[in-house]
């Protein structure tokens, strides 16, 4: 059983880690009548935006909420071993679950950024 938790753990974390699948995607922009020197300028400043969305802290939130109701519906249905595994794996999925929202909310300040000014996004 330890195994299989394990397998799904790495399972999980390895989805949330790969590019482009929940974390940003880059951004596709309509480059007709674009100066490209100035696109990567706003992108930069743009990108420095995204970075403030506190990824850590809404994964750490994520985790221990997770864990805390794996936790307890663990306890209700069985033992404290049970209580054990299900709060681990409830921290696992509310961690990728917040990363993913994190990723998200990040991907929609970069978006709305560009947009902002001027550029036509077209993903």
């Amino acid at each position: 059983m330890k195994r299989l938790g394990v397998m799904c753990f790495l399972g999980l974390a390895g989805c949330a880690s790969a590019p482009g699948i929940y974390g940003p995607k880059e951004l596709i922009i309509d480059r007709k009548f674009v100066d490209q020197s100035q696109y990567m300028v706003d992108l930069a400043e743009c990108q420095r935006y995204a970075e403030q969305v506190p990824m850590a802290e809404q994964v750490t939130q994520g985790t221990i909420i997770g864990a805390a109701v794996g936790g307890a519906v663990g306890a209700v249905v069985g033992d404290s071993d049970t209580a054990k595994r299900s709060a681990g794996a409830g921290a696992v999925l509310g961690g990728v679950e917040s990363y993913q929202r994190a990723s998200r909310e990040k991907h929609q300040v970069l978006r709305r950024c560009v947009e902002g000014r001027g550029y036509l996004v077209l993903n």
